[in-house]
């Protein structure tokens, strides 16, 4: 099952040449889930191709760097003859403000879209085999994070033990892996248990939006393959992250080192380190030493499973 992130604006609240306003977008085998849509994020779509399949869109608040893009993607989806519904995710109190959102200017799309308030805590969608879960998260307004989880996956097969039990090669090894027992046909029952191992974790991908550092976070983040964490400010501007409800790159590692995330990606970065945002990566680095760096517009990031190999970042251009 694969996962591929991919980086479609990593910016602040003022966009730059390099950085548009923030969107996130991850393609799980096929199926597209939005976070976030800052203005012009249907041309960055384009511009990195990653397809215009999205099924949900998730939005962390209504921060005009967060919402402005939902009209013209609204618009270029239904101009490109989209007949499949959306559903679009927001904090609390969001709907009304969303919905105008969607009808910008009187628009009415010729294809269904709904608008749907999730609370902290709660499940924004439940798929077959994942969910994503809105968590608590501080800035200037009503806010959330999005977290993607995949459900625990069965345990590893073990066909050699299951040969020696004199399980017949065919159909039979499918059933004890998906955990149902089987009859032999001298009456011999062999247990799912005795050729499966222990369910292995699926894949969490954490999505904060902008927040001020949370300790829920790091709950929420434990042991994530991926977060993806605002850090707009250097320690410089500490201050300015206080009053801004952001968070600095220290602070977003110090996230990322008590959950103990596989990858941690700095995002939402500040106009101000446009010209080289290297200092942010250096104080993360002081706290945080696993794989971490600082998001780029463009950038794709597979996802693989914790118990396999390989998965690492590239550049779209």
């Amino acid at each position: 099952m694969s996962m591929r992130a991919t980086f479609l604006g990593t910016g602040g609240a003022v966009p730059t040449t390099a950085r548009a306003p923030s969107a996130f977008l991850v393609n799980r085998d096929g199926e597209r889930l939005l976070f976030d849509c800052g203005e012009g994020t249907q041309r960055q779509m384009m511009r990195y191709g990653t397809g215009f399949g999205v099924s949900h869109l998730f939005v962390t608040h209504l921060h005009g760097d967060h919402i402005l893009g939902i009209p013209g993607l609204i618009q270029t989806l239904d101009f490109n003859d989209r007949d499949a519904s959306l559903a679009i995710h927001g904090p609390p109190g969001s709907k009304r403000h969303l919905e105008k959102l969607v009808h910008a200017g009187g628009y009415q799309p010729g294809f269904h879209v709904s608008v749907h308030e999730v609370r902290p805590g709660n499940v924004a969608y439940r798929a077959d085999d994942y969910e994503v879960r809105a968590f608590d998260t501080e800035h200037r307004t009503a806010s959330v994070g999005y977290a993607l989880v995949e459900d625990d996956r069965p345990g590893r097969f073990d066909r050699e033990k299951a040969e020696e039990l004199g399980v017949p090669v065919g159909p039979a090894f499918g059933r004890l892996h998906a955990g149902e027992d089987v009859e032999l046909e001298d009456g011999t029952v062999v247990r799912s248990e005795q050729v499966v191992g222990d369910p292995r974790p699926g894949r969490t991908v954490v999505y904060t939006g902008d927040t001020r550092p949370l300790e829920s976070t790091v709950e929420v983040a434990r042991d994530a393959d991926l977060l993806v964490h605002d850090a707009t400010f250097t320690d410089e501007e500490a201050e300015r992250a206080k009053q801004t409800a952001h968070s600095t790159a220290r602070e977003a590692a110090r996230i990322a080192r008590d959950a103990d995330v596989r990858r941690f990606a700095l995002t939402h970065i500040s106009a101000r380190y446009a010209a080289d945002p290297s200092p942010l990566l250096e104080q993360a680095r002081e706290v945080y030493d696993g794989e971490a760096f600082v998001a780029e517009d463009g950038q794709k990031l597979e996802v693989p499973y914790a118990d396999s190999d390989g998965g690492g970042a590239e550049t779209g251009e």
